[in-house]
């Protein structure tokens, strides 16, 4: 009896049931709907987990406009940016200006260049043809130098090495001091072979051949340096002139006579004439091809050649060799 009686009623516990539910609904996150979650709802946390919304940093601003819908500026509401310039950290230089230094630079140096050439190739034609003057104009010097052959075949083989490494070996021709030196060894070295060979000839033709050389290499500098006519594009005919004046002399060893020998000196002269005008434009750097200006030495050297064999050839033309 007592516990029948300790027992709510019926109505009693439909009235604990619908308070439930009223305490449900105004509570959601109370302890009854943490222990009885509805399925909808997302499982219960830890007690010491208390979720925050993540925290992202904001985009970086895009400096290059607004990107959207291809609408107008108005209606979007970006502000019109006209010909925008990249953000590179250095400041902005004028380009015109920049080419003009340049080049005014290219010009100073190009022309320091061609001083220095042609001061080097002046104080050799000045060393070469001393010594052709005083081989030629003096008997007793004459005499012993068609005596001493052996001090022409020696400057020849010096000539020879000295002059094939300054021609190949860039690094020698580009090396102070010694390319200075071997200059003045291949200077010293021609100047006493082309006087060697001046002395068998007559002091007239001697001095016929120089003053010719002096007018004919000035003119062929001076228009090679104001045409615009390209020759440095004519090196492959250049060279195979060469190669046939270089027979044509050979076998007219073999077959020697007067109008052979004039028209072997005309054909060197004019040859070795052409070669001057391509190495001139070579220098002046004005055509399509052009020496380095630190190859001072090369371009000396190739032009001081040019015109002591063309000297060379105005003397076999003048015919003036005698049979000693």
């Amino acid at each position: 009896m007592t516990d029948i009686q300790s027992q709510p009623p019926p109505e009693e516990k439909q009235g604990e049931a619908s308070s439930d539910m009223s305490t449900l609904q105004a509570n959601p996150t109370s302890e009854v709907q943490m222990e009885h979650p509805p399925p909808y709802m997302p499982p219960p946390y830890p007690p010491y987990y208390s979720p925050s919304p993540a925290v992202y940093p904001p985009p970086a601003p895009y400096q290059g406009g607004c990107i959207g819908i291809n609408l107008p500026p108005e209606e979007t509401g970006c502000p019109t940016i006209s010909n925008p310039t990249p953000q590179t950290g250095y400041e902005s230089v004028d380009e015109s200006s920049t080419l003009v230094v340049s080049s005014f630079d290219d010009k100073t140096i190009r022309k320091a260049f061609i001083r220095k050439v042609f001061s080097v190739v002046t104080l050799q034609l000045l060393v070469t043809f001393s010594v052709v003057c005083i081989f030629t104009f003096s008997s007793a010097l004459k005499d012993a130098v068609q005596k001493n052959i052996w001090v022409y075949l020696s400057s020849y083989f010096i000539f020879m090495i000295v002059a094939l490494c300054l021609t190949f070996s860039s690094s020698f021709t580009r090396k102070h001091p010694w390319n200075l030196i071997a200059l003045s060894v291949v200077t010293l070295s021609l100047s006493y072979m082309v006087g060697t060979v001046a002395s068998y000839h007559d002091t007239t033709a001697v001095v016929i051949a120089m003053g010719s050389t002096l007018v004919i290499s000035f003119t062929i500098i001076i228009f090679s340096a104001q045409t615009r006519i390209d020759f440095t594009i004519c090196n492959g005919i250049l060279l195979i002139l060469a190669v046939d004046l270089i027979m044509f002399g050979f076998f007219s060893c073999f077959f020697y006579s007067r109008v052979l020998q004039i028209l072997y000196g005309s054909l060197g002269a004019l040859v070795y004439a052409l070669f001057l005008a391509v190495d001139t434009q070579l220098v002046m750097g004005r055509q399509k091809y052009s020496l380095d200006p630190e190859e001072y030495v090369f371009a000396a050297l190739i032009l001081y050649l040019d015109i002591m064999l063309i000297f060379l050839y105005i003397l076999i033309l003048l015919g003036g060799s005698s049979n000693k």
